[in-house]
Order: structure tokens, then C-alpha cells, then sequence
């Protein structure tokens, strides 16, 4: 279920979508690193203001799901317009800053991004840009990230499958909400 805060600022209603804290699993495979299956946890919040803010964190796992070192963190701030044109500007720990743009599908919960430019610094791996493509597919956050260097076309490298995860505030206050319902929860369905 798609919740919209009271507080949203009313430009950023299309990417309400994204807004929580998203936990879940991938793969990560591209040459020179090693195939690893990871972990991660991303948060999509608001304060009000015309931006999303967005943080990531992914670590590699073992084979029974226990972490084993992080992998990379970013953050950022995501902004639609009314075209639903999407602007994403992005940091990477790995000395990377990077600016998106794509645009949010008709008609459903999905962003294709693009990188138009990329700042690396000194220490920075080589990166030349990439893609990615975000979801929203049965009440889960779903992503592909596609990355080129200089020496590696444009390939898949990254993708996740998130599920949101629920508070105890959240539980309560959905709890409230229940008091209206029939005590049989049959009458509902009439």
C-alpha cells in the first residue's frame, strides 16, 4: 500500500512510492570484483521541502546470509517536476558524485535513470556512468543498476528486491484504525 504523509510536499506526491526504509537482498557482479550476493537497507524520506532524501547501504554476504563487509554507501536527493521528469543528485563513498535524470512511467510506480555527468575523485575507481531502473511491483522496491568504465561497456552490475520494513509506530497506528472493522472480519467483504 502506498501511504501519502499529510506533510509531503505536494510536488513529490508521484515518488511517494519510494518513502521508508527498505531492507532486503542482491547480486552484485561486474569484472574485476568478486560475484557476491548482498544485503541492503535504503531509506527514501522528506522533510517537507521539494527533494527526497535517499540512502543506501549494501554489504557482501555469505552463503548463510551473515554480513561480511560493506560494499559501497551512497546518498543523495531525488526531485521530480510536473512533466515527471526525475533529477537525482548522488554520492558515492567511493569518491563519486553523479547526477541522474529519467523520468517517472505513466501509469505506474517506475523511474529510469541515466547519468549525465560523473565527478570522480583522485582515489575513485574508474566509472564512466551507468542506468538504473527502480519499481514498485507488489507492494516491494525492486532496482537494476547498469555501469560502463572506461574499460567495461555498459552492463548489469547491481539488483535488488526490497520489502519495506514496518515499525512499531506504524503497527500501532494501523492497530487504531482496525477499531471500525465488523468483530467477525467477514462483514467487511458484504
Amino acid at each position: 500500500m502506498i501511504e501519502i504523509p499529510s506533510d509531503l510536499n505536494p510536488d513529490l506526491v508521484p515518488l511517494a512510492f519510494l518513502l521508508g526504509r527498505w531492507e532486503g537482498v542482491g547480486v552484485f557482479d561486474f569484472p574485476g570484483d568478486e560475484k557476491a550476493n548482498f544485503g541492503q537497507e535504503v531509506t527514501f524520506s522528506h522533510d517537507g521541502r521539494d527533494f527526497v532524501e535517499y540512502v543506501s547501504h549494501t554489504w557482501a554476504l555469505d552463503a548463510e546470509g551473515n554480513k561480511l563487509r560493506p560494499i559501497e554507501s551512497e546518498s543523495g536527493f531525488w526531485r521530480i517536476d510536473k512533466d515527471r521528469k526525475v533529477e537525482v543528485v548522488m554520492v558515492r563513498d567511493q569518491g563519486v558524485v553523479e547526477i541522474w535524470y529519467g523520468e517517472l512511467a505513466d501509469q505506474k510506480p517506475q523511474i529510469d535513470l541515466v547519468t549525465d555527468a560523473v565527478a570522480r575523485t583522485a582515489a575513485a575507481s574508474p566509472y564512466s556512468g551507468g542506468k538504473r531502473l527502480y519499481g514498485y511491483v507488489k507492494s516491494d522496491l525492486m532496482w537494476v543498476g547498469e555501469k560502463a568504465t572506461p574499460e567495461v561497456p555498459l552492463r548489469p552490475y547491481m539488483s535488488a528486491h526490497l520489502k519495506k520494513v514496518v515499525t512499531p509506530d506504524q503497527v500501532a497506528a494501523w492497530a487504531k484504525d482496525l477499531g471500525d472493522l465488523p468483530d467477525d472480519g467477514i462483514a467487511f467483504f458484504k
